[in-house]
């Protein structure tokens, strides 16, 4: 048995599937990870430039969101790859909270700062359990005979 014409693709959370089983991942999932994810931006945007920047009228911290704005184009196609290395990236939005949520003087700051680590811990979790949901989900297969 061999394995011929193959397409080699990236895997998405789209139904690139014939079947889904119970434990696959549905267009729900992606939905919740999109949504988090711009929670997370318009916090990030939000926070350093209108609610309680560094500096009044805004500051160059807002620039922290480049990166999260880096992953749009798979966030919003559902890219598994994208969700691989944002459930990575969300670590340290989860640290810049903690430190300025224990060090910022306003108080606004730090409710902010709180409410950025609590976004950051949901996306981490949300990717993770779609990525685990996805990889054991029964993948077709595509045996020919030769």
């Amino acid at each position: 048995m061999s394995r011929k014409g193959i397409e080699m693709r990236p895997q998405t959370l789209q139904s690139d599937r014939p079947t889904q089983s119970p434990g696959a991942v549905t267009p729900a999932w992606r939905l919740a990870n999109l949504l988090i994810w711009a929670a997370l931006v318009a916090l990030c945007l939000g926070w350093e430039l209108v609610w309680a920047p560094l500096r009044p009228g805004g500051s160059w911290l807002a620039l922290k969101v480049l990166p999260l704005l880096a992953a749009a184009p798979g966030m919003w196609r559902g890219r598994l790859y994208t969700y691989q290395w944002m459930s990575m990236l969300v670590w340290f939005y989860l640290a810049e909270g903690v430190v300025r949520g224990l060090t910022d003087p306003l108080a606004a700051s730090r409710a902010l700062a709180w409410g950025e680590c609590a976004l950051a811990l949901m996306a981490f979790g949300l990717m993770a359990v779609t990525l685990r949901a996805h990889a054991r989900a029964p993948t077709p297969r595509r045996d020919e005979t030769s």
